[in-house]
Order: structure tokens, then sequence, then C-alpha cells
């Protein structure tokens, strides 16, 4: 059912540790910062251990709890799909087809055939479909899309993307979800790389295209993992614990990118740099808060602390020089979202100086459709390692 503006939005989410966390955080935030934000009300919580939903429900501000989300779709204005990966299909589906807005997290799905199936269910239904790539949030990430928009670094030639982690590096870490490929679909490559992708995407899509053919490599290095719990008991890891790709964008511009959850010393390290004809463009997520920027006569890269007032968002916190974090970018990414689910109607400009336009259906991004294009990608670097070759991306 789509928001009614009079009344709060009424959300439900399924899954309430890391993702629920992060989102139900942000959507305590809004009505500080945001004050032009929709009212909300955090209505249900969808989960398995009763015991966990109802602590988890107190913690989060949750009205309710159910333990079957298809008690929760058509019964909400707002359903936000935070579980793993194999559970992202089939309640997402239900939800739009019963009219619900959604906001899934990443990656779409498991598998290219169920992003499809999702992307086709938005493309049917009135509600809006939105995925959780949050990082395009980061007000220097906002900035980079200026510069890269007006020109600043002329024709995009490269663009090169690396998302480093070490909590696997020990292979006595625990088995998890995220070790299995029927569960998860990919590992660091659909867990990290979806991000990267995306990243690369929003900034410089609309210079180089789409991506259309591709090599990749994916790297398991620990075969198995143990049970947590369960002295003695193993299972298999299906999933690559690294990737890497190269790419060839339609406009001739190529990519290359690098995922890893077993590098030591990177806790959450995602970088991204754009080359073009006249200059650079650098950022680190582990120092989100700056943009390395070199243009025009530069002899080198300056490094732009992105916290002033007519930065994108940031007029909305602190006053100059007083950072924000990876938390606010859930806050920036509620906001664009439940805004544009309370317009019901397409913006032609971003609310806070963002780069792309927040409106209904397939005019809010990050939507299905980039989500699905993001899937094309991860699809054919699997393809590509299994093959031994070069692929094309369709």
């Amino acid at each position: 059912m789509s928001g009614d503006t009079s009344e709060p939005l009424r959300i439900g989410f399924l899954g309430y540790r890391f993702m629920g966390k992060a989102h139900a955080n942000a959507l305590a935030r809004l009505p500080m910062f945001f004050p032009d934000a929709p009212d909300t009300e955090r209505s249900v919580l969808v989960g398995r251990d009763e015991s966990a939903l109802a602590d988890a429900a107190e913690r989060l501000g949750f009205e309710r709890t159910a333990t079957d989300w298809r008690d929760v779709v058509d019964d909400v204005d707002v359903f936000y799909n935070l579980g793993p990966n194999h559970l992202h299909v089939e309640p997402t589906v239900a939800a739009l087809e019963a009219g619900t807005n959604v906001l899934c997290e990443k990656p779409l799905a498991p598998t290219l055939d169920g992003a499809q199936e999702m992307a086709d269910a938005a493309s049917e239904s009135d509600a809006l479909a939105a995925c959780a790539f949050n990082y395009r949030f980061v007000p220097a990430i906002q900035y980079a899309r200026r510069l890269i928009d007006a020109g600043e670094v002329g024709d995009v030639r490269q663009v090169r993307g690396s998302y480093m982690q070490d909590w696997l590096v020990d292979d006595d870490a625990a088995w998890s979800w995220r070790n299995d490929e029927e569960m998860a679909g990919s590992g660091a490559l659909g867990d990290l790389g979806a991000h990267t992708v995306d990243l690369a995407r929003f900034l410089v899509g609309e210079r180089t295209g789409e991506a259309e053919r591709l090599s990749g490599h994916c790297q398991t290095f620990t075969e198995e993992r143990p049970v947590e719990g369960e002295e003695g008991e193993t299972r298999p890891v299906t999933v690559d614990d690294a990737y890497s790709a190269q790419v060839e964008y339609e406009s001739g511009a190529m990519g290359t990118f690098e995922a890893s959850r077993v590098a030591p010393g990177h806790k959450n390290d995602h970088s991204i740099t754009v080359h073009g004809t006249e200059g650079s463009l650098r950022f680190s997520l582990e120092r989100l808060n700056e943009l390395e920027v070199m243009t025009g006569d530069a002899r080198g890269y300056e490094t732009v602390l992105v916290t002033d007032e007519d930065d994108p968002y940031v007029d909305h916190w602190w006053p100059p020089g007083h950072v924000v974090g990876w938390e606010h970018t859930f806050v920036h990414e509620n906001y664009e979202f439940l805004s544009a689910v309370a317009e019901g109607e397409a913006s032609e400009t971003p609310r806070d100086g963002g780069g792309e336009a927040a409106g209904a259906g397939g005019d809010y991004h990050p939507n299905f459709q980039d989500a699905l294009a993001v899937q094309r990608v991860l699809d054919g670097v699997q393809r590509s390692d299994d093959a031994g070759e070069w692929v094309s991306v369709d």
C-alpha cells in the first residue's frame, strides 16, 4: 500500500541485527536533524527467534513483532528487507505485489535470475523499490559527483575501486551464512564488490555508459570453517574470499575492481579513484569526510574537507570541521528514500544537492534497475572466473 502523507509512515523491518540496527538508528535520528523528513512509526519487527525478537524490538523502538513476513508486507507502508541475501526475493516480490514500498539491502539477490525477478516486480508495481547502496549518500561522494558532472575531470578514462576487510583472515573464524553460496550467492564479490560497482556507476556511469565486457577472478583461500558452538564441527566455504575484475565500459573507459575479506590490517577500507583527461578524484571510506582532488593546473592532489554548510547534507549536522560518520550515510539514505515515498511523485532536483533526483518509482535512485545493473556485473565476474576468459555483461 502507498504511504498516506497525512499519517506517519508505518515501517516494517525483516531483520534486526547489523543492518536492522543501522536503519533503526537512522529512523530515530531523522526528526532531530531533518525536520522536513516524513513522520515514521516503527510498527513491526520480523524475525524467527521470539525471545531475541522481543528484546530487539524494545531496543530498536518497534511497537510489535511478527515471526512471519507474510503477516507484515501488506500491513505496512514501507517494508525494509534487511535479511540474508537468500531471503531477499520472495518477501520483496510479495511486498511489491501488495503495493508496499520496499527498501532492500544489497546485493539485490544471490543470483541474477533472482535480481531480475525482483526488478520485474518493481517495474510492475506502483510502489517505490529502492536498493540500499548507502555509500552514495556520503557527502564527499556527492561532492565528487558534482565535480564530475561539472566536467572538472574531463572525459573519464579510468575508474578504480577497492574494498578491503580482514574479518576472515583467521582460518578459525566461524562459519556463517555469508560463507554459503546458496544463501549469499557470492562472498567478497557480492558483499563488498556490489558497493564498489554501484559507486562507480553513480559517479561516472553517465559518462562511461554501462559495463560491456569484463574479466574476473574469484579465489577461496579457506575451504572450511568451524561452526560456532559446535566443538570439532566444520562447514565448507562455497563462496570467494577475494575477487578482482577488469571492466570495459561502453565509452571505452576501463574499470579495475577488487575486494577481499582476508586482507590483514584493513577493517572497512573502501576506496575509489576516477582518472579523466583533465584531472583525478580519490576517496577512501576510512577518511569519509575527505576528498582528494586534482584538477586544472594543479601538480598534485589537494585534500578537501567536505564539512562546509554548502556541502551535501552537512547543513543538517554540525559546524564546519565537525565531521560526520558511517552511521550518517543511513540517515541521508533514509531521508531521501522516505521523502520520495511520502511525496509519491518525481522530484526534479534532489532535496539536498545530491547527484540524482529522488522521486517515486523509476525516478528514485538507487532503484532496482540500478541494483540489477550491478548484479549483471557480479554475475559476469563469476561467469568469467568459471570460463577463464573475458565475457560480455548481459
